[in-house]
C-alpha cells in the first residue's frame, strides 16, 4: 500500500507554456510523455462509490495496472488517499489481486466481482517530470490533457498534479508556489474519477449550503478543535469554489466569504494561545480577500430591491426610475469573468496554499511556549466556555440593554456581531441542540435585520436624484420602512438579552 500526497490544479491548455518555463528553473531528474487509458468500475448500485472507494484499470502501452483507492482526506486541495496497485494482464477486473481487508464489509468478494461493470473512462496524455528539490525531496509533476467519457458524454481534462515521492510536505508547497506565481492555476478537489461519476450518473452539480457547525466533541483537545475548525472552513470554501467554477452562483461566492470570515474569527478566538505572529501573513491575506469581496453585500441588497422587477417598490411613483438606477449600479459590480480571474490569481491561490501548508505542517507550533502547549493539550470544553463568555460580554457591550439603539448603532456593530456568531460555529456542537438554537437564532435575526437597514441605505443614495413629490414620497417610504425594521429589531434584542447562555450550567 502507498499513500498519495498530492496537490491538484485545474488549468487552461495554454498554461503549458508557463509550466514548462517554471520547470526549466528546477532540477529535472526524469522526463516522460505517454498516453494513458483508464476504465473505472463499480456495481449498478455504486457499492464502491458508497464506501468512498475508486477502482480502475490503467493501460499504458501494453501494460495494465489495477488500482484501488480507499477513503482518504482532502484539505485545501491536498489529497491523501491510501492506494493499492497490482499488475494485471487485461481490462477485466480481478479483486483477488488486492488484500481482502480493503473491501467493504457486507458483500462477498465473489459477489462484488460478479457485479462489477465499466462505468466510465478517462483518456489523456500525461507529460511527467520528476523534480529534485533543494532540500533533497522529490516531487513528481504531471500535466494531463484529455477527456472523461461516460454515457456518450464527455468532460475535458486539463490538470497539473504535484505528488510528493519522497521527503517533506513543505517541498510540495514550495514547488506549487513557484508554479502559481503568474496565476492561471486553481486548486481543486474534484478528481477525474469524480468527474466520471458525475457524467455516468447524470449529476448536474452540487447545491450551495450554509456553513454548518463544526463537529466538535467533548473529548477533543483545544488544538484538535482548532485544526478541525480550520479544515471545516477550508472544505466549505473549496466546495463552493468548485460550484462557482461550474456555474454563475453568487450564493456560492457568499459562502466562500463566510469561510474566510470564519477562519479570521478562529484565529482571533485562539489568539490567546497561538501568538499573532504565527499567523501574521495569513491574517493579512485573509483580510485582503474578505475586503475584496465586500461588494457581495451590495449585490445582495440590489438583488432584493430588484426582485420581481422592483416589486418591493411598487407603491412608489418613481419605481421605474429607481429600478433603472439600481440596475446601473448593479452593472458596475464585478462580472463573472472578473470573479473567475480572482479565483485563478496568484495571490488567491497562494493564500490557499499557505493556509493548507500551515494546517498540515502545524505551522503555529514553533511559536508556542510551554504554557501555550499545555493549553493546547487541554480538553476543549473549558476553553469553549471561556470563549463563549467573552463573546457574550462583547455582545452586551455592543448592544447595551439599558438604552435604545438607532439604525446607525446596529450598522456599526454588524461586523462585530457576525464575527461573534462565528465563535459558536466551532463550539456549539458541544451543547444541547434546542438551547443552542434558541440562543443563536435571535442574534442571527438581528444580523438579518441589519442587512435590511443597509438595503434601505442603498436606496437612500438615490433620494437626491429625485425632485418634488417623488422625492418626498421616497423619503417618507424609507422612514416608514426603517422605523418598522428597527422596531422589530429592538423587540428581538430583548429576546437576545433575556436568553439563557446555553454553555452556562
Amino acid at each position: 500500500m502507498e499513500t498519495e500526497i498530492e496537490l491538484k490544479f485545474f488549468v487552461s491548455p495554454d498554461f503549458s507554456e508557463t509550466l514548462r518555463q517554471k520547470i526549466s528553473e528546477t532540477k529535472v531528474l526524469q522526463h516522460s510523455c505517454r498516453e494513458l487509458g483508464n476504465t473505472y468500475f463499480d456495481t449498478p448500485d455504486n457499492w464502491l462509490r458508497q464506501h468512498d472507494i475508486g477502482m480502475r484499470i490503467r493501460r499504458c502501452d501494453d501494460v495494465y495496472v489495477q488500482t484501488v483507492k480507499t477513503a482518504g482526506r482532502v484539505v485545501a486541495g491536498l489529497h491523501q488517499r491510501p492506494e493499492y496497485n497490482a499488475e494485471h494482464d487485461g481490462n477485466e477486473p480481478d479483486l483477488t489481486l488486492h488484500p481482502e481487508d480493503i473491501w467493504p464489509k457486507g458483500k462477498e468478494i465473489a459477489t462484488l466481482q460478479s457485479e462489477l461493470q465499466p462505468l466510465f473512462s478517462t483518456n489523456f496524455t500525461r507529460e511527467q517530470w520528476l523534480i529534485g528539490m533543494p532540500d533533497g525531496s522529490q516531487v513528481e509533476v504531471a500535466f494531463d490533457q484529455g477527456k472523461v467519457e461516460a454515457n456518450g458524454q464527455e468532460d475535458p481534462i486539463c490538470e497539473v498534479e504535484l505528488e510528493l515521492k519522497s521527503g517533506q510536505t513543505d517541498a510540495l508547497f514550495t514547488l506549487a508556489r513557484l508554479f502559481c506565481e503568474q496565476g492561471g492555476m486553481r486548486l481543486g478537489n474534484l478528481s477525474k474519477a469524480a468527474k466520471g461519476y458525475r457524467l455516468a450518473m447524470g449529476y448536474t452539480g452540487d447545491k450551495v449550503k450554509p456553513l454548518a457547525l463544526v463537529d466538535t466533541h467533548r473529548r477533543d483537545s483545544v488544538e484538535s478543535c482548532f485544526i478541525n475548525s480550520l479544515e471545516h472552513a477550508l472544505s466549505h470554501w473549496h466546495y463552493h469554489e468548485q460550484i462557482y467554477s461550474e456555474r454563475d452562483s453568487i450564493e456560492a461566492v457568499h459562502e466562500i466569504k463566510h469561510s474566510i470570515s470564519f477562519i479570521r474569527q478562529i484565529l482571533t478566538v485562539y489568539g490567546g494561545v497561538v501568538p499573532r505572529r504565527a499567523s501574521a501573513i495569513l491574517r493579512q491575506e485573509l483580510k485582503w480577500l474578505e475586503q475584496d469581496l465586500e461588494w457581495l453585500n451590495d449585490y445582495e441588497y440590489l438583488e432584493d430591491l430588484l426582485d420581481d422587477k422592483g416589486h418591493a417598490l411598487r407603491k412608489l411613483d418613481a419605481r421605474k426610475f429607481l429600478v433603472s438606477e439600481l440596475k446601473q449600479i448593479e452593472e458596475q459590480l464585478p462580472s463573472r469573468e472578473q470573479i473567475l480571474e480572482l479565483l485563478n490569481s496568484s495571490r488567491y491561490t497562494g493564500l490557499l496554499l499557505d493556509l493548507s501548508r500551515w494546517i498540515l505542517t502545524r505551522g503555529w507550533q514553533p511559536f508556542l511556549d510551554d504554557k501555550s502547549r499545555e493549553k493546547m493539550a487541554l480538553n476543549v470544553e473549558h476553553f469553549s466556555v471561556q470563549q463563549l463568555d467573552r463573546t457574550w460580554a462583547e455582545l452586551m457591550e455592543a448592544f447595551p440593554p439599558e438604552r435604545n439603539l438607532t439604525s446607525q448603532d446596529y450598522i456599526e456593530q454588524q461586523y462585530r456581531l457576525m464575527r461573534n456568531l462565528y465563535t459558536g460555529v466551532s463550539f456549539a456542537s458541544l451543547y444541547d441542540f434546542d438551547e443552542r438554537d434558541s440562543f443563536r437564532l435571535p442574534w442571527s435575526d438581528l444580523l438579518h435585520g441589519t442587512d435590511d437597514l443597509l438595503k434601505l441605505r442603498t436606496l437612500a443614495k438615490l433620494v437626491d436624484k429625485l425632485e418634488g413629490e417623488e422625492r418626498e414620497q421616497l423619503e417618507r417610504w424609507l422612514a416608514r420602512q426603517e422605523s418598522s425594521i428597527l422596531h422589530a429589531m429592538e423587540q428581538t434584542r430583548v429576546i437576545c438579552i433575556e436568553a439563557e447562555p446555553y454553555w452556562q450550567d
